[in-house]
């Protein structure tokens, strides 16, 4: 494991040797035990995009891992103002250890992975979210103890989290449906994808898609750069709300999970939100143990047993 750019790259094995480093660093924090396997280990973090569970996953992830990570906003780098990605990338491969991206287009991670010398973690862009997907399968196997065999239902977007979503759970065995309305469904490269590679349904019926799933997962119908399309998200997502109603429909074990952050009354009503709040915040929470496992994994490989 190189970089992290999309859970297309990795094998099941790798996935599961993430969670596995994640759950035993979750452990030793609990106990406070430190673990400063990055000693002087320095993470670029880029953003092009605001963030609070990113950054502070990140940030507080490299502190406790003995490191240090410094914050470059894109008004702060000289590609905000037209220096080309392939020079940022072999300059900042001089001074850094590793860089995580939080930007728009996936093709920037592409192109920095290529002219760089130092390992690329996609802290989230345009077509993918793997970050946000290994903490949640993280919280699925601390819920349900296990992730092979489990059903999870997307009710949504077909985002760069749906997309995420679909990759990471069909890697781990498990059965995975979309419910979007139509034209907002996942690109036709990921729904070939995911029929080649799995158990996979794509949806407009809602109550079709939930019906007995053991996780149902919303996101904002209206993600950042998109706010001119408020209004008709709102008349198109109508009816894809995840509620008590549809969750009646769902495993009577079944938990919920959203992203964060939330627009109550919209894609997760104010109630299902407050009932499914602990598996949530966990969810959230796990950003920062996944994302430590993944920053071990790619600074320091020989520090993990």
């Amino acid at each position: 494991m190189k970089h992290l750019l999309t859970l297309r790259d990795l094998a099941p094995a790798e996935i599961s040797r993430l969670l596995l480093i994640a759950r035993k660093l979750k452990l030793e924090r609990l106990n406070n035990i430190p673990h400063p396997l990055l000693a002087g280990k320095k993470l670029g973090m880029i953003f092009e995009k605001s963030s609070t569970r990113t950054r502070l996953s990140f940030e507080c992830g490299m502190y406790e891992l003995g490191g240090m990570a410094i914050f470059l906003s894109d008004r702060d780098l000289q590609i905000g103002r037209g220096e080309p990605i392939c020079d940022t990338a072999r300059v900042m491969s001089r001074y850094l250890d590793g860089v995580m991206m939080r930007v728009n287009k996936h093709q920037t991670v592409l192109d920095f992975a290529t002219h760089g010398s130092i390992p690329v973690i996609n802290g989230l862009c345009d077509t993918y979210h793997p970050c946000q997907i290994l903490a949640d399968l993280m919280t699925i196997e601390e819920y349900h103890g296990k992730l092979e065999g489990l059903s999870v239902c997307y009710v949504g977007d077909g985002n760069n989290v749906a997309n995420s979503l679909i990759i990471g759970a069909l890697k781990m065995g498990m059965k995975m449906t979309v419910v979007c309305p139509d034209g907002y469904k996942p690109s036709d490269d990921i729904i070939a994808w995911a029929n080649a590679n799995g158990d996979f349904t794509c949806t407009s019926d809602p109550v079709v898609g939930v019906k007995n799933a053991d996780v149902v997962y919303t996101d904002v119908w209206t993600s950042m750069g998109q706010e001119e399309e408020s209004a008709k998200r709102l008349r198109d997502f109508a009816g894809f709300q995840v509620n008590a109603e549809l969750m009646a429909h769902a495993s009577k074990k079944a938990i919920v999970l959203h992203c964060l952050p939330a627009h109550r009354g919209e894609e997760i009503s104010e109630e299902t939100l407050e009932a499914h709040a602990k598996p949530i915040f966990d969810q959230a929470e796990n950003r920062l143990h996944a994302q430590k496992a993944v920053l071990v994994t790619l600074l320091a490989p020989e520090k993990i047993n």
